[in-house]
């Protein structure tokens, strides 16, 4: 007989386990699935039920396995959603994003500085990026720097671009550019590292005004079933010890999701905070500053920026500019070494690859480090991974390196890249989820929140029916089943993640992290999986976002 803390009747159970079985009722103990019934209730002479026990009656409603995001930006996020919004909606042009700054301008005192988040210069009437002629028009007497949507670049007006020391003497740094206009001076658009450079002089706000953005931002999480996390930056920036942040919100119990994170790699460098660490060493200072709530992802780095940007390096020039062809970060020499040191060090490396020449120098970087130093089940990770060709695909497939797709391009950016920035062949291909299953290759979706909002049944939704925002279906032959696509949140993400054996499925053993939605997303219209709501999220048997679920202290068996 077994005694139990938790007992979950009356549920439609998608284990999404090897065999795809379902199950009707579920029992926890300590954290840890005891349990699993076909039946909706088990009988009373099989478990246990004692005054502490807690029982959940779902009245048909699913219970899945937690969704594991395995790319976003959460640590990042918090600071962004203070930011002026300048997303398109609401904002239709430029003249919009002017009123907002100017707004903002009547209630911070000159000399302060007006930061904002989400414009995107191919959603504004203009088709163009703002200039730091029109951010000095709305606020002359404030320093001025607003983020594009993909977050790899900006636009700075004059006093900010001072403050800064750029002039017109600026040099390009290695790994980003100052935009020009047609005579050469400057036009305050920041690509890639010098709109990082430039927002550096901003102030941040204090820990716990941080600390409690945490809080919020966790409960928005955790309302969309998210029970593991992955934070794929931390290291964003140097006035704020980002992983200090993270254990303090695990000590304080502002963060209860499991947390994956990738720490950027520049802090793995020799003389760097953790450049002399194996990866081993570096997860077990992570595992035992937050009391194993977090662990080690992988080294994050970077080979290219955004197609939406301009910036993501292709084989073939940009649709609708053909003298642009995008840049890689890293020469494939300084590449190779880090990613061979990286890997020496027994580091899994996780990096950042919109275009497809970005995603060939980065396979070329992990085939030879793997060729001198082969390593069982490394388990490297391309992210993003939007133009991976076939050959690429295949590559990856033999070089046993995963893909975390950014499936939510699809919708909110397909259109455009179909039109605008990678024309029709390419466009309708952009995360080929339907090639990768063909080949074998490990892969999961993500949101890449605060670029696109969280939420996992979203993805699912865009996987399966790969609907723009115009209504169209991009690329029909690349949508994947209802199943895989849970899976690619679930299962295959806890596969990803090195977690096969904890998480991802519903078995005897594993943690009980479950979402609960109120209908099944296998059985319903594909095109109302985005609309199921979440009724509850649990990690570790306990129950951490409740949204209408009915608990009980008496036998229900």
């Amino acid at each position: 007989m077994i005694d139990l803390d938790l007992l979950i009747v009356n549920a439609n159970v998608l284990t999404l386990d090897g065999e795809n079985k379902n199950a009707g009722s579920v029992g926890v103990t300590n954290g840890r699935i005891t349990g699993i019934w076909l039946e909706q209730r088990p009988s009373s002479s099989e478990v246990n039920i004692t005054e502490r026990t807690q029982c959940i009656d779902l009245q048909g409603a699913t219970l899945l396995p937690g969704f594991i995001d395995t790319h976003n930006h959460m640590i990042s996020a918090i600071m962004l959603r203070q930011y002026l919004d300048c997303k398109s909606p609401p904002n239709r042009d430029i003249s919009d994003i002017q009123f907002r700054i100017k707004q903002k301008a009547l209630s911070v005192e000159k000399g302060n500085w007006i930061v904002g988040f989400g414009y995107d210069d191919t959603a504004l009437s203009e088709m163009r990026h703002p200039t730091k002629k029109e951010l000095d028009e709305a606020a002359p007497d404030h320093p001025v720097i607003i983020y594009h949507i993909s977050g790899h670049l900006g636009v700075a007006n004059s006093l900010a671009l001072e403050l800064a020391g750029v002039d017109e003497q600026a040099l390009d740094p290695e790994g980003g550019s100052f935009g020009r206009d047609e005579e050469g001076h400057l036009n305050g658009v920041l690509y890639e590292g010098t709109a990082q450079a430039v927002g550096a002089y901003a102030p941040e706000p204090s820990e716990q005004e941080l600390l409690s953005l945490i809080s919020e931002e966790s409960l928005s999480y955790l309302s969309q079933g998210i029970t593991t996390n992955t934070d794929a930056k931390i290291g964003v920036t140097n006035e704020i010890d980002d992983l200090e942040l993270c254990f303090k919100a695990i000590e304080q119990e502002r963060l209860p999701m499991h947390m994956k994170l990738m720490i950027a790699s520049d802090r793995l460098r020799e003389g760097s905070q953790m450049g002399s660490m194996t990866a081993n060493e570096v997860d077990a200072y992570i595992r035992k500053r937050s009391g194993g709530r977090a662990s080690l992802d992988s080294a994050k780095m970077f080979q290219d920026g955004s197609i939406q940007g301009l910036t993501g390096a292709l084989r073939e020039p940009y649709f609708n500019d053909p003298d642009v062809s995008g840049n890689l970060i890293h020469a494939q020499e300084e590449l190779d070494a880090e990613v061979k040191d990286l890997h020496d060090r027994g580091f899994r490396i996780a990096i950042h690859g919109n275009g497809d020449r970005a995603i060939g120098s980065i396979l070329d970087a992990f085939e030879q480090a793997i060729l001198e130093n082969p390593r069982p089940d490394h388990r490297h990770r391309i992210e993003h991974a939007q133009t991976a060709t076939t050959e690429d695909l295949i590559r990856m497939h033999d070089l046993g390196v995963a893909a975390s797709f950014f499936i939510n391009h699809v919708y909110y950016w397909g259109d455009r890249h179909e039109k605008i920035f990678l024309g029709p062949e390419r466009g309708r291909r952009v995360n080929p989820l339907a090639e990768a299953a063909k080949h074998n290759v490990l892969f999961t979706l993500h949101s890449d929140d605060p670029v696109t909002p969280i939420s996992p049944l979203f993805s699912v939704w865009v996987a399966v029916n790969r609907l723009t925002s115009d209504g169209k279906i991009l690329g029909p032959e690349q949508r994947i089943d209802v199943v895989t696509a849970l899976r690619s949140m679930t299962s295959y993400g806890a596969q990803l993640i090195f977690e096969e054996d904890e998480v991802g499925t519903i078995e005897l053993g594993k943690r009980a992290d479950f979402a609960i939605v109120a209908e099944d997303p296998t059985s319903v219209d594909p095109l109302h999986i985005k609309d199921i709501s979440i009724l509850g999220t649990l990690i570790d048997g306990r129950i951490v976002y409740n949204n209408g679920l009915t608990l009980f202290k008496n036998n229900l068996v």
